[in-house]
């Protein structure tokens, strides 16, 4: 969100500051905003009257497409009544440069519960992801989740809530509203061990009937295509309706979020590499029912 000093308006009343275009930035702070709105149990026709703005502009404000002084911001916390740590962050989110890129630290080491993730995923038309080594998140089955997730630093109540997150983020992207989307899956992370036999047969299981689903198209990356650059880290890529793309991709400790032309171009084009590598959605489903079918085999052989 563009934050302006109003004084550089000189007269101009706050009302009649000019729209902007919405960014990733702006979205996240329009939605902390309408958050803490709700929180205090207040309507928004209430707080526009109190405050003297138009509903139209509270409602941009909370979708994060329209500039407004920072004076305007702390007036509506202050109406809110906002904590002070709430007001805290979301002051620290409204000074931040906008680069075209920004970066937000995960709790304990997983970014599930960051707020971009959220809306982003939830808003999105279409979504493509490819993950290097594991399965793509948001097509991880619940056993898998909590195996690979409880192999960090983090508490077993941690695990858990790790987990629920994962699920809870894969239900929002996978639900009923589920955006067109592409899973690109590197061959090695079908046949890397997470958890037991079991667990990665239920997932092969998962895959299979995710396949099924004409939103969901998921693509194999065979070891036979050998190796390539652009197979080296993960990536998602988000496509909106009445929003610029969005990008981005974890490390261990934190996940960027890019949207400019010159990133978003870049991920277009190693996205069009995986899928020249990818087999295709009927072949790629051939190989899952196979791995299905060798964990089955193992499993039983183990019993």
């Amino acid at each position: 969100m563009r934050i302006e000093d109003s004084s550089s308006y000189g007269d101009c009343p706050a009302d009649a500051l000019a729209s902007r275009a919405s960014t990733a930035q702006s979205r996240e702070i329009g939605e902390e905003l309408r958050r803490v709105r709700q929180y205090a149990g207040l309507k928004t026709a209430r707080v526009a009257g109190e405050l003297g703005w138009s509903l139209a502009k509270l409602s941009k404000l909370e979708k994060g497409s329209r500039a407004t002084s920072s004076w305007d911001i702390g007036a509506l916390l202050g109406k809110c009544g906002a904590e002070k740590v709430d007001r805290d962050r979301i002051m620290h989110l409204v000074q931040e440069e906008h680069l075209g890129h920004f970066t937000r630290t995960h709790q304990v080491g997983f970014p599930d519960t960051l707020l971009s993730l959220e809306i982003h995923e939830r808003t999105a038309v279409k979504l493509t992801s490819y993950d290097p080594v594991a399965i793509p998140a948001l097509v991880q089955a619940e056993a898998y989740a909590l195996a690979l997730l409880s192999t960090g630093a983090g508490s077993k109540e941690t695990n858990i809530e790790m987990v629920t997150s994962r699920i809870d983020r894969s239900t929002r992207a996978c639900g009923e509203s589920i955006p067109s989307s592409v899973f690109y899956i590197h061959e090695n992370a079908l046949e890397l061990r997470v958890g037991s036999i079991d667990t990665m047969h239920d997932q092969m299981m998962w895959l299979t009937f995710l396949s099924d689903w004409p939103q969901v198209s998921l693509r194999v990356i065979p070891r036979s295509a050998g190796g390539h650059v652009a197979l080296l880290r993960p990536v998602t890529l988000l496509t909106f309706d009445d929003a610029a793309s969005l990008a981005y991709t974890d490390a261990d400790m934190s996940t960027t979020f890019l949207e400019s032309n010159h990133a978003i171009e870049f991920y277009r084009r190693k996205v069009d590499v995986l899928d020249s590598m990818a087999l295709d959605v009927d072949k790629s489903r051939q190989l899952l029912e196979l791995h299905a079918d060798t964990y089955d085999q193992i499993y039983g052989d183990d019993h």
